[in-house]
C-alpha cells in the first residue's frame, strides 16, 4: 500500500508526439545495430560450457550442500570457467568446467574430483561427463532453430490477426530487439549459455505482447478515426496506453532488478538479459514497430466504423 500513491504521478493523459522522433530513433537504432555488429566479427560472444564442451561432475551429500562454500572449493582447484549450481535436490549440486589445453580431461577431472571431495566429508561423485564440441555445436544450433521457430509463429500470429503491415513490423522490431540483446552480451562480454537462450526466448515472448497491445490501441483507433491522418492516430495510440506501459515495465524491471543485483553471479547472465530486453523490447514498440507501418501504411477498407474526428470522441 505505501508504494500506491506513486502510481498516482503517472500522467492518465498525455500529448507526446512519439513519431516525431522516429527519425532520431532509426539513426539511434541503426548506430547500435551497426557497434553490435562489429562486436560480433571482433570478440563474438562469450559462450558457457553448454556451447563449448567442458567437464561436467555430479556432487552428492548425505545432506545439503552448502553452494557457496563448494564454489569456494572448485575455483580453488584452479579449474577454468567453475559454474557451480543445485542439481535436483538440496543434496546434489552440478560443477562444470572447461578443461585446459592440453591436458587429458578425464585426468583432470578426476584430479578436481579428489581435491573436493577431501574438502567435504561424505561426499560422493560418480565418474565425470565430458562434453564434446561436436554436442556443444548442435547445443548452439538448436537454441538459435528454437528463437527462429519462435519468431515465424508469431510473424504468422500477427498476421493472421492484424494486417501484413503489423507482421512485418512487429518481426523487424524483434530482430531488432535480439541484435542489440545480443550485442550488449557481446560488448560487456557476458556469458552465453542455454540460459540465455531461454531468457532470450522470454525476451522475444515480452516485445511481441506489447506489440500486440499497440497494434490492438492502434486498431481501434483506426476504427474510430477514419479520416485522421496516420501519424495523429499512431501518436494518440501511444499516448492512451503510455500509463500502462509505465506500469507494467517498471513492475517487471524492479522484479528483475532486486534479482539481478542480490541473485549473485549465477543468475546475472540471466536476468541482465531479460532486463535489457525488456527495456529495449519496450522502446522498438514505439519506435521502430509503429514508424514501419507508418512507412508502408494501412488499409483501412476493412475497418467497418463511422468516421469520427479526432477530439470528438472526447465531448460528452
Amino acid at each position: 500500500m505505501a508504494a500506491w500513491p506513486l502510481i498516482r504521478l503517472i500522467p492518465r493523459s498525455t500529448h507526446y508526439r512519439f513519431v516525431r522522433w522516429a527519425p532520431v530513433a532509426a539513426i539511434f537504432s541503426l548506430i547500435l545495430i551497426v557497434g553490435s555488429g562489429v562486436s560480433f566479427f571482433t570478440q563474438g560472444l562469450n559462450l558457457g560450457i553448454d556451447f563449448k564442451g567442458g567437464v561436467a561432475l555430479e556432487a552428492r551429500m548425505p545432506t545439503a550442500i552448502d553452494l557457496d562454500e563448494l564454489r569456494k572449493v572448485a575455483r580453488a582447484t584452479g579449474a577454468h570457467d567453475v559454474q557451480v549450481q543445485g542439481f535436483g535436490s538440496p543434496n546434489s549440486a552440478m560443477i562444470r568446467f572447461l578443461p585446459t589445453e592440453g591436458v587429458n580431461a578425464n585426468v583432470e577431472a578426476n584430479r578436481i574430483k579428489t581435491e573436493i571431495v577431501q574438502k567435504f566429508p561424505g561426499m560422493t561423485m560418480p565418474a565425470p561427463t565430458v562434453i564434446g564440441a561436436k554436442v556443444s555445436g548442435e547445443l548452439l544450433l538448436g537454441g538459435f532453430k528454437a528463437l527462429g521457430i519462435a519468431l515465424l509463429l508469431m510473424l504468422g500470429y500477427i498476421w493472421f490477426r492484424f494486417q501484413w503491415q503489423f507482421a512485418v513490423g512487429a518481426v523487424v522490431a524483434v530482430f531488432h530487439d535480439i541484435i542489440l540483446t545480443l550485442g550488449i552480451l557481446s560488448v560487456m562480454q557476458i556469458e552465453f549459455s542455454m540460459t540465455s537462450v531461454a531468457a532470450l526466448l522470454t525476451v522475444i515472448g515480452y516485445s511481441m505482447n506489447e506489440k500486440v497491445i499497440t497494434f490492438d490501441r492502434l486498431k481501434e483507433n483506426l476504427r474510430k478515426y477514419k479520416t485522421t491522418p496516420l501519424r495523429e492516430i499512431i501518436d494518440l495510440s501511444e499516448n492512451e496506453r503510455l500509463s500502462r506501459t509505465i506500469i507494467t515495465g517498471s513492475t517487471a524491471l524492479l522484479a528483475l532488478g532486486g534479482t539481478m543485483i542480490f541473485g549473485g553471479p549465477v543468475l546475472f547472465p540471466l536476468v541482465f538479459t531479460m532486463v535489457f530486453g525488456i527495456a529495449i523490447g519496450t522502446y522498438s514498440s514505439i519506435y521502430i514497430a509503429l514508424p514501419l507501418i507508418l512507412v508502408w501504411g494501412v488499409n483501412r477498407g476493412d475497418e467497418e466504423a463511422k468516421p469520427v474526428k479526432l477530439g470528438a470522441a472526447s465531448q460528452p
